[in-house]
């Protein structure tokens, strides 16, 4: 069994208790289904869930470098020198990041809002970026945007492996699963 799930803002991905944040308990009813990969509480997107043991070492097993694509609000819109930098790696506690595949974006019309919205004084919402990792360390993405100057503001999980968001997120409310 295979579970596509849109994680919101602020669930934490696993099911036993995590006060005061909602889990995946919320939301999920199918028993003996586990996350094969986590997304922070901060980050939102696509969560594969999955009662097959084989299958969830698979996609965890960060020597299958499985590709993982996000769509990254910024704070700020970096320019051609900062995603240039992105995508040679970038400099973070003495240890350098493997390259990114980045690229400017408009935001996706069908993303959806983020509850609680992100409010930015004196803007709307900034563009985006297209961030594609072969394999994202604990909080990878944002530490590199941050260190180009452009802190992350969203985070939205848009592929997994061969699993997109193309085809679970796409019309599929956050809190839901396919």
């Amino acid at each position: 069994m295979l579970v596509l799930f849109n994680k919101p803002y602020s669930v934490v991905c696993q099911f036993s208790p995590h006060a005061p944040r909602s889990t995946l308990k919320d939301f999920v009813v199918i028993p003996n289904v586990y996350p094969a990969e986590r997304l922070d509480w901060d980050s939102e997107g696509l969560v594969i869930l999955t009662a097959d043991g084989k299958l969830q070492h698979r996609i965890a097993d960060p020597s299958n470098k499985l590709e993982k694509i996000y769509w990254v609000q910024l704070e700020g819109e970096a320019d051609d020198v900062a995603i240039r930098r992105l995508m040679t790696g970038i400099e973070i506690d003495g240890h350098r990041s493997r390259p990114a595949r980045a690229s400017r974006i408009c935001e996706p019309a069908n993303l959806g809002t983020r509850d609680p919205p992100i409010g930015i004084a004196g803007t709307s919402r900034p563009p985006g970026s297209k961030s594609g990792l072969p394999k994202a360390e604990n909080r990878q993405v944002r530490r590199m945007t941050a260190a180009i100057g452009f802190p992350t503001l969203r985070l939205v999980r848009w592929r997994l492996g061969p699993w997109t968001g193309r085809t679970c997120l796409r019309g599929l409310p956050q809190g839901r699963g396919a």
